[in-house]
């Protein structure tokens, strides 16, 4: 069961049912999968992609505009999505890991002052529920900030403004927006604690533990 940590004093967060602050919604799909031989992307959980999965939840969100962040297996990836309503945004720099694609997003969304949410489509336990209590708990938080606990670390899905996601612009390599959060005071940061959240798909073990666990459907 996911804690939330941050919400207004005596006002639970099942209690906040609109999402005053306008924001943008950006999803992370231009990973390769090297590892597991296999587009993540693609993989099925109650027989959906995970990147249609993450795009639908997003834009469940109610965002003003939502991006999705291409690279490894862009046409497939790209067909996954081709009956939502999102922007797709190539990353020609995928190759390079993870901070490419951050740099992509903050490019996308330069010029805008709205909060952006930042999710992948790896963690398969993902929910709307994770989705909307760091909004939530963003709109209250010091730093306009919220972000998923990882162990020691922060890490998405987030909620950031667009100051934050600027400084990804220098980031290099398979790191995303970990070091610019820990820039941050983090009493300032609203937390979501959701242990699901720490589990994401890099091997063929971790698919088949996703399947024991009822994360995704049973692959062909």
């Amino acid at each position: 069961c996911a804690q939330h940590r941050g919400a207004v004093a005596g006002v639970p967060v099942s209690a906040m049912n609109t999402l005053p602050i306008p924001h943008l919604a950006v999803v992370l799909a231009a990973g390769g999968s090297r590892r597991l031989g296999r587009s993540k992307q693609l993989l099925l959980r109650d027989g959906e992609t995970l990147v249609h999965r993450a795009v639908r939840m997003a834009l469940a969100t109610q965002p003003a505009r939502v991006f999705l962040i291409v690279g490894g297996n862009v046409d497939a990836v790209r067909a996954a999505v081709a009956d939502l309503d999102v922007e797709v945004v190539f990353n020609a720099a995928w190759e390079e890991g993870l901070a490419s694609s951050v740099r992509a997003a903050a490019v996308a969304l330069a010029g805008s002052q709205a909060r952006c949410l930042l999710l992948g489509c790896d963690q398969p336990a993902l929910q709307m529920s994770h989705l909307r209590a760091l909004l939530e708990g963003a709109s209250v938080s010091d730093s306009a900030c919220a972000a998923t606990v990882h162990g020691d670390a922060l890490g998405i899905p987030v909620v950031v403004t667009t100051s934050v996601l600027a400084e990804a612009r220098e980031l290099v390599g398979d790191r995303g927006l970990r070091a610019v959060l820990q820039r941050l005071p983090r009493e300032s940061i609203h937390l979501l604690d959701a242990s699901e959240l720490r589990f994401d798909l890099d091997t063929p073990a971790d698919v088949q533990t996703a399947i024991e666990r009822g994360w995704l459907d049973r692959q062909d």
